[in-house]
């Protein structure tokens, strides 16, 4: 009797995982209105297997994108310790456009408001209160400009989510270019990465 349960916590464990697996995959290639259904077949359970582990979409969004959650607070706090706060609000911006440029669900996971997903509320408003203290300490030094808003990394997130390409590498590298055109408006020097291979066909997606 006891292997049987053994078991049957083990086969539950393996379904649980899959539907995390394929949940990731999903959310990555389609944003976070991949189907619930869509993401049971990737999986290979059913859609009632899927809700027996997580009830809600909430759920759901919140295990998958935990770790990244507490990635991003943590490279946030990691550039608020940099002696250089220019580099350290390059760093976050940089590094916050790749995560989104990799996962399409990735930004729209951190910025949904979640009810239920009370430390996922608590990790972002961490993380903005760390990055508006870096951002005030690098204008502070003088590399940022004064008029810089937190508004303007908005418009830098909606311009990187709108990047289509056919692979994940290009919209990196795409990701890479037009963040460091950002930056360089917001400080008026720096060298570009070297340029991706886009045509006006790509806009299309």
């Amino acid at each position: 009797m006891a292997g049987g349960t053994t078991r049957l916590r083990a086969d539950a464990r393996h379904n649980r995982d899959r539907v995390v697996a394929a949940a990731r995959e999903a959310f990555a290639e389609q944003g976070l209105s991949a189907s619930m259904s869509g993401i049971a077949r990737r999986a290979g359970v059913g859609v009632a297997t899927l809700y027996r582990r997580f009830p809600t979409r909430q759920a759901l969004v919140t295990e998958v994108f935990t770790d990244q959650l507490h990635h991003c607070t943590s490279v946030v706090h990691e550039a608020l310790d940099d002696p250089d706060p220019w580099h350290g609000f390059c760093r976050v911006v940089t590094v916050l456009c790749e995560m989104q440029a990799r996962d399409r669900g990735f930004s729209a996971a951190f910025l949904s408001a979640f009810p239920d997903a009370v430390p996922v509320d608590e990790r972002r408003a961490r993380a903005v209160e760390a990055f508006t203290a870096l951002v005030a300490r690098a204008k502070e030094s003088g590399r940022l400009r004064p008029d810089f808003a937190l508004d303007d990394f908005t418009l830098v997130l909606m311009a990187n989510n709108g990047l289509v390409t056919d692979s994940v590498e290009a919209a990196v590298a795409a990701s890479r270019r037009l963040v460091a055109f950002f930056l360089q408006a917001f400080q008026a020097d720096g060298p570009l990465p070297p340029p991706t291979p886009l045509g006006l066909l790509d806009v299309l997606g």
